[in-house]
Formats: C-alpha cells, structure tokens, sequence
C-alpha cells in the first residue's frame, strides 16, 4: 500500500510539472511574434519584389506597414514593447496578491484565455488593415496585464508540489518553457510573416487560449486537491483512524498498523494567512535578488524583443532568417538555465551561481557585437554561448531562488507567500525588462555598440547588487558561519 501511495503521489507530480511546463510555453509563445513581425513591419523596400498593379507614392516605403514606415520606426516599436512590459511590471506586482487568494486554476484559466483574445486581436489589425498606433498599444497594454496571471501562479504550483531536495535542477529544467516558448513563438511567426504577419499573431494567440481550457479542467493546485484522496486530516489531542487513501502523504506521522493508519501527532490546521507586500520584502535575500533580477532581465528582454531586428541589419538575413536564427540564443538560454540549477544544488550556493554567471556574461557579449557575425560558426556559437550565460541567472532567480525564498523558514511554516514572494522578485525584474527595449530603440540611433555597452554595464550591476549574499555564502563555505542550503544562513 505505501509503494502504491508513492507511485500515485510521484505520478501527479509529473503530471503538474508537465501540464505547468505547457502553460507558461504558451505564454511565452504568445509574447514572442512582435519581434519577428517588426522586420516586416519596416523593411528595406529596395530589396522587395513589387506588385506591378500597386499604386505608390513614396518609393522608398512602399511595402512598409503604417504607421511603422517613418523615420522614427524604431521609437514606434519601442512604443509597442513598452505598453506590453511596462503594462506588466505593474500589474505583476499585484498579480502575486490576488494569486495568493484566488483559485489558482480558475486564474491561470482566465488569464490565458484573456491573452489568447488579445493576442488574436493584434493579428486582426492586418485583416481590418488598421494603421494606427493608439490601437496596436492598447492591445499590448491589455495583454501585457493578462499575461501577469502566469508566472506567480504557475510557480506556486510548482512549488506546492515539490520540495527543496533538488528544487534547482527540476526547476532549472522545468524553467526551459520559457525558451522553448520563444523557440516556437519565433518559428510559428516566422511561417507567416512575409506572407500575412496578422496569422503570426492569430495562430499563437489561439494556442494559449486552448492551454486555458485546458487547465480549466485538468490543473490540481497542490497535494490537498488530489482527486482520489481526502482532505488533509486533521486531529486534536487524541488519535483518530483513517483508511488508508492517497491523503497519507499530507500526513505527518502514519503509523501501519492492521491495515490502518493511525495519526501518531498532532497536525494542526493551516491558519496561515496571506503574507503581506512589506512582509515578503523582510523576507532575507528578496530585496537583493529582485534588483539582481531588474538588470538581468533588462539583457535578456532586450535580446527578446531586438535581437531578430538586429540579426537582419547587421547579417543582412530577411524576416524568416534572422527570427529562426535567434532562436539559438534561447536554445541556449535552455542549457543554460539546466546548468545553474546543477550548480546552486551541488554548491547550495544560489547567489554565487548568478553572480559567476552574470560576471562571464559581460565580455561574451562584448565579442559577439564585434565578431558575433564574422562567421557561421561563430555566430551559432557566440549566440548559444551567451543565451546560457544571460538565461542561467534569470531563469535560476525566477524559479529555484523565487521559490526557496517563498518558503523561507522565517515564514514559519506559512505556505501562503509563495506567490506574492514570486511575483515581487518577478515584477521588480518586469521593470527591468520594459526598461531594457526602452533603451534599446533609442540607443540603436547612434549605433548597435551603444546598445550592447548598456547591456553589459546591466551585467555588472547585477553582480554587484549580490554582492552581499555572494559573501556571505562563501563565509560559509570557509567554516566562518555554519553551511545550509538555500537561504538559511542569509
């Protein structure tokens, strides 16, 4: 009966960490079209084959879509990132809040199927041939607040499900969706985009709905809502006897006796309330980890949202190329974010593995502004070399360290931070990730080396703001204060 009991209990956690990998893939599908369709949007019509019926009047802009075909192209497309992630960042950091006192599943399911609206409704601009850009900055506001749904609640999921044995490692490969999200978001845009781009909006905007549908019906939250077991048992001062169910593993203290369980302790009720915003911000290390966060995902944002763009002036590769040859950066964002988490497990040191990370960053994406597209090679090589360094951090941050300071023992038991913790860390890094393209369209006037002096000064910032914690942990590991894993020393 017990092998039984694990077997089921070790079948629903594999089940979660799948389904959970599925919803934020979709929504990372969803955010990934806008960069693909940018090199559509403004192109270099001097290269373009022109229909032989079409009336123009400006040769030079003829087979631009307005109102991206002005000079300050790249300021408009800022625009439209910027509605998106600054929209975001705020709404993240009441996202965690209400997560912490709704229904999970029924949250993930509306945000998902409200993003899918919104994403279909950018693509629809092309069929209803609209040209202004009040339209195409409110859809993007809108998505931008839908999409806060996913990562508070998909992470307290996780986290309810799993415990701080080897929360890097499965975190740090669970954490893949959000490069495999971007991979397929590029490829899937990429079919569409220099026939119809609004399809490269349509197609995934219709995959994160049915994800939403999905999870309406298949999502259990955590290990109370298994759905062949009770509900926690719960006993006072004298022992009680319960049939044996999957419930035994919330449990503390079975007892086999004749084919009963018996309650050998005392298991008290959760009377844990909800932490506040200030409360998690006491918690030790969130402060440091989430400014950490901001300039981390100022670089890996800004490789996001320019990095096809890029591509395509510098290596000169049309639309469909430069968005299937970024994909390397996240490919490699993936073994990347495996990497770290391998590594803050063996060393227990969360902090210093960012902060290696980060320091290796700074000087990789120095070579690859200046011999990144010499060559083939070099350039599959420098992409996936600095998606990892870049990715590895942030993905560590947002899933392993997000989660362990969410259970901080501080908390004392309390189980309800979780969400609110994530989304405080996440939603400090958002703004990092609005100001990043911000920056970037307007630096790239006065050149792509601007652009990448922003992103490795980004870098060291980031390392110096671990400062603290990174010396704390090797202290540790010198004997000075006594190790543990994770944040307990800190």
């Amino acid at each position: 009966m017990l092998v039984l009991c694990f077997i089921s209990s070790f079948r629903y956690r594999g089940f979660i960490l799948v389904l959970t990998f599925l919803f934020y893939t979709a929504y990372h599908l969803s955010r990934k079209p806008i960069s693909i369709v940018k090199s559509e949007l403004h192109r270099n019509c001097s290269t373009a084959i022109r229909p032989a019926d079409l009336n123009i009047t400006n040769n030079a802009t003829w087979c631009d879509w307005q109102p991206f075909d002005q000079d300050n192209y790249q300021t408009l497309f800022g625009v439209l990132d910027n509605s998106f992630l600054v929209a975001y960042a705020i709404g993240m950091f009441f996202s965690g809040i209400f997560g912490e006192r709704v229904s999970l599943r029924y949250y993930l399911s509306f945000g998902m199927v409200m993003s899918g609206v919104f994403t279909c409704l950018f693509g629809l601009g092309f069929y209803l041939n609209i040209h202004t850009l009040w339209y195409y900055a409110s859809i993007q506001i809108l998505n931008g607040l839908m999409q806060t749904t996913g990562w508070p609640a998909v992470v307290a999921c996780v986290g309810n499900w799993f415990g701080k044995g080897k929360r890097g490692f499965i975190m740090g490969v669970w954490n893949s969706h959000t490069s495999v999200g971007n991979i397929l978001g590029s490829l899937i845009a990429g079919v569409f985009v220099s026939s119809s781009w609004g399809m490269s909006f349509i197609v995934p905007g219709l995959i994160i709905a049915s994800t939403g549908v999905l999870c309406f019906f298949f999502l259990i939250e955590s290990q109370s809502q298994e759905p062949h077991g009770h509900h926690p048992i719960r006993v006072n001062t004298q022992l009680d006897t319960h049939v044996l169910s999957l419930s035994c593993f919330r449990t503390r203290g079975c007892e086999l006796n004749s084919g009963i369980y018996t309650e050998s302790q005392e298991v008290e009720e959760d009377h844990s309330k909800a932490i506040s915003f200030l409360g998690a911000l006491r918690i030790p290390g969130v402060v440091e980890f989430s400014l950490c966060l901001l300039f981390a995902k100022l670089v890996s944002y800004t490789f996001l949202y320019w990095l096809p763009l890029y591509i395509s002036n510098i290596a000169h590769f049309d639309a469909k190329q430069a968005g299937d040859m970024s994909t390397l950066f996240d490919v490699g964002g993936i073994l990347g974010g495996i990497l770290a988490g391998l590594a803050s497990d063996y060393t227990g040191g969360r902090a210093t593995t960012c902060w290696v990370m980060l320091i290796l960053a700074a000087p990789m994406l120095f070579l690859y502004n200046y011999i990144g597209q010499s060559s083939l090679g070099t350039t599959i090589g420098m992409l996936l070399l600095c998606g990892g360094l870049v990715n590895g951090p942030y993905a560590l941050i947002t899933t392993a360290v997000s989660a362990d300071l969410g259970t901080h023992e501080c908390l004392r038991g309390n189980s309800r931070a979780l969400s609110t913790v994530t989304a405080i860390i996440d939603g400090t890094g958002s703004i990092g990730a609005a100001l990043g393209p911000l920056f970037a369209g307007l630096i790239s006037h006065s050149g792509w080396n601007n652009v990448f002096y922003m992103l490795i000064s980004a870098d060291v910032l980031a390392c110096l703001l671990l400062s603290r914690l990174v010396y704390k942990e090797i202290r540790g590991w010198c004997g000075h204060i006594p190790r543990a894993r994770g944040f307990k020393e800190i």
